[in-house]
């Protein structure tokens, strides 16, 4: 069906005009465009009106997966009734297989798949090659090699009732698409066998399975099922299976595969004997015999993805198939925070090609495995044809392109020596595209028309945080002050420093003048991030001490003060793209201020300023116009700990500082599992910081009803353990 978008409001502010503009430049061929909106102007819902108007297949990618998890939520509430996907990395970890001459160290790959990401893969490849109403949120996961688009589609098996096949061929089929058959443990990507009746789950449904039933060599029936109560959710006349994997392959191909693998073998021996590496042809020798062993027993191997040229019959040096083969040609992309996500997608290439030279000179893998590889980044242009470069920030990549001949685009050696004068692009910056009043002056009829679109109206009226610069020599001093002003106030504080270790210094340091306070970096973990940012909005603490996690997409209606402390320390932490983007997290209150602490007022701060005041003076102008008074953004934050209750399966709703009091009254056993099944249906659904305070609920109630933590590292079910725990007297 056609892209509907579902909202309650409509385009304010300069939101139509940017919407016209750049629905009227993407028709018109052109090839680049960039949106540059401001924190807070709803950029996402720009993005949404464009693709509803474009009506064409979308990628939308994101330089990190907790964004493009939020811009995965935003859009399947804006496109309830078309098929919004995400697409990240499936690793919960990765260490990639290396070698390290200096040391004779070999590093074997390691890895942990999350299930459910990869479920939403699969989901993601079926969609892209069943509908044309699809929309993919995506990490930079799509560049990486994956399945030739071809063979997932020839693979794909589909039934009617009434059809005349054989059970036996039918369960043939399934194991030709990777399905296993499990009778006992019943999970995504297995089948099992009762009679004459067969149940499929296939690995890209979250909790649905395909019930099959025969009449002879007849399909007599096909219903999908509910895989806990096996309750019939709907009846089908015909179903389709995809694969169960995302790699697959034919038997046909991977036997020719086999054998060119053996005959690149034979010359990669060759070519070490010959020159005198006798040691690393016995390496490769072993290696790949072992490998060749497993894929002709068993269908695959540990690293069959280092053979993929051979598989999917590409030539040497081809680039390697990802997910934007699965798009059509003519599908939109939209590059969120693309300062961020573009040098990205620029830099995995190299990365990759370093670490496989070091495999392929020593014998840990043969030359074929340098093809698999991410996208090069001429190759991910070409794959492209319309692009929409959002940020609050664009860089040099989508300031030039964006100016210039939109037949092509521009490489980074292309460029002239003036592209990086400063003040080049601090005139790029504060320069205003086309009119904001009358989306018609826009003239997108000729090559290299303005495709630079700002979006700087807020609806809420807010302006751009106050600047204020300050003195290094007494930064720490002014900080805690200032922080107390804030305090009192009610309001919250961030504080951007250049090190890990100074963040966890200041931290301590303000702690000991009674200042609530924490840090949070990259050595945080992921999920206590979310839970921590939720502290900090519900005021369990008031002020955050970070580096460079406190840009973009950070969302803290209740953050009225920004303090960059060494502000005139050029470099990346504190360049015209950081500066404006961490000054940026302040724009949510109409109390905002950002504090920059520098002696010196180098290129970037300049930079700032000029973008503020000019920002602030078209936001100024537009209120008075208008008779907006600016208020802050006001959002709902997620329950505390102690005021959250919990119902227990009888209906009964009891606080938790209940628990336990009355065990007769409350079943903390039966509460837990419900809460625990809650929590991993929001990990499921990508509600992280849902998760992480249901998990921290159930600990609580663990530690009021006398429950003791299991010390056993068994996978079984807690709330098992806990049964028998408390069955005993415990």
């Amino acid at each position: 069906m056609d892209f509907q978008l579902v909202s309650d409001f409509g385009p304010k502010g300069d939101q139509e005009q940017a919407i016209a503009k750049l629905v009227k430049s993407i028709k018109a061929g052109n090839r680049h465009q960039t949106l540059r909106g401001v924190t807070g102007s709803g950029k996402t819902f720009t993005m949404a009106n464009v693709i509803e108007h474009i009506q064409k297949p979308t990628l939308i990618m994101s330089h990190n997966k907790t964004l493009a998890a939020q811009l995965y939520s935003e859009f399947k509430a804006f496109f309830p009734n078309n098929a919004v996907e995400y697409f990240v990395s499936y690793f919960d970890y990765y260490q990639p297989e290396a070698y390290i001459p200096r040391s004779d160290t070999y590093i074997e790959k390691d890895s942990s798949i999350n299930e459910e990401i990869e479920r939403l893969r699969l989901s993601t490849m079926g969609s892209l090659i069943t509908r044309e109403d699809t929309i993919v949120v995506a990490s930079v996961s799509c560049i990486y090699g994956l399945g030739n688009p071809e063979d997932y589609k020839d693979m794909m098996f589909g039934v009617s009732q009434g059809e005349e096949i054989g059970r036996d061929d039918f369960l043939t089929e399934l194991v030709n698409l990777l399905f296993e058959r499990n009778d006992i443990a019943f999970q995504r990507g297995n089948f099992r066998v009762r009679g004459d009746v067969v149940e499929v789950r296939p690995a890209y449904l979250e909790e649905t399975a395909i019930r099959i039933e025969f009449f002879g060599d007849e399909i007599d029936r096909i219903t999908s099922i509910d895989t806990m109560s096996g309750h019939v959710i709907d009846e089908m006349t015909n179903y389709v299976f995809y694969p169960a994997k995302q790699f697959v392959s034919s038997k046909e191909k991977l036997k020719g595969a086999m054998v060119a693998i053996r005959q690149e073998l034979d010359d990669r021996i060759a070519w070490f004997e010959k020159n005198g590496k006798l040691i690393e042809a016995q390496r490769i020798r072993m290696r790949t015999e072992y490998d060749l062993e497993m894929m002709q027993e068993m269908g695959f191997c540990q690293g069959i993805e280092n053979y993929s040229r051979h598989i999917t019959g590409r030539n040497p040096g081809d680039r390697p198939y990802t997910l934007l083969d699965f798009f059509p040609d003519d599908y939109l992309l939209l590059a969120d925070e693309s300062h961020a996500t573009l040098p990205q997608v620029r830099g995995m290439f190299e990365g990759d090609k370093s670490r496989k030279s070091v495999l392929v000179e020593h014998g840990f893998r043969l030359p074929s495995a340098m093809d698999n590889r991410p996208l090069r980044f001429d190759e991910y242009m070409k794959m492209t044809k319309r692009r929409l470069y959002v940020s609050a920030t664009p860089g040099p990549f989508e300031i030039v392109n964006s100016r210039a001949d939109n037949t092509t685009f521009i490489p980074i050696k292309s460029r002239k020596e003036e592209d990086f004068d400063p003040t080049f692009f601090k005139r790029l910056t504060i320069k205003a595209s086309g009119s904001a009043e009358d989306p018609e002056d826009f003239d997108v009829s000729r090559s290299g028309g303005q495709l630079i679109v700002e979006q700087i109206i807020r609806p809420t009226g807010l302006l751009d945080p106050v600047l204020t610069m300050r003195p290094l020599k007494a930064q720490i001093d002014d900080t805690i002050e200032l922080c107390q002003q804030r305090v009192e106030k009610n309001e919250r504080v961030l504080i951007t420093t250049l090190t890990k270790k100074t963040a966890e210094d200041l931290t301590e340091y303000l702690q000991g003048v009674d200042l609530k306070v924490r840090y949070i970096h990259s050595d945080v973990d992921a999920i206590e991030r979310v839970e921590i940012l939720r502290a900090l909005r519900a005021a369990e603490f008031d002020i955050l001490v970070g580096i460079n996690l406190l840009r973009e997409g950070l969302d803290l209606p209740e953050v009225s003060l920004v303090c960059i402390l060494d502000a005139d320390k050029e470099g990346f932490l504190r360049n015209e793209t950081s500066l404006i983007q961490t000054a940026g997290r302040a724009a949510r209150h109409v109390n905002g201020e950002c504090v920059l602490f520098c002696d010196t007022v180098t290129d970037s701060i300049q930079c700032l300023l000029d973008v503020t005041e000019y920002r602030r003076g078209i936001q100024q102008e537009y209120n008075e116009k208008h008779g907006i008074t600016p208020t802050s953004v006001k959002r709902a934050v997620q329950k505390s700990l102690h005021d959250r209750e919990v119902t227990s399966q009888t209906g009964q709703s009891l606080n938790s500082s209940l628990v336990a009091e009355n065990e007769m009254v409350f079943n903390a056993v039966e509460v837990i599992r419900e809460m625990e099944e809650e929590m991993q249906k929001a990990s499921a659904k990508l509600e992280f910081e849902k998760a992480a305070h249901l998990r921290d609920q159930i600990k609580e109630l663990k530690e009021r009803a006398g429950i003791d933590q299991p010390k056993s590292k068994s996978k079984g079910p807690v709330a098992l353990k806990l049964a028998k725990k408390v069955g005993k007297g415990k």
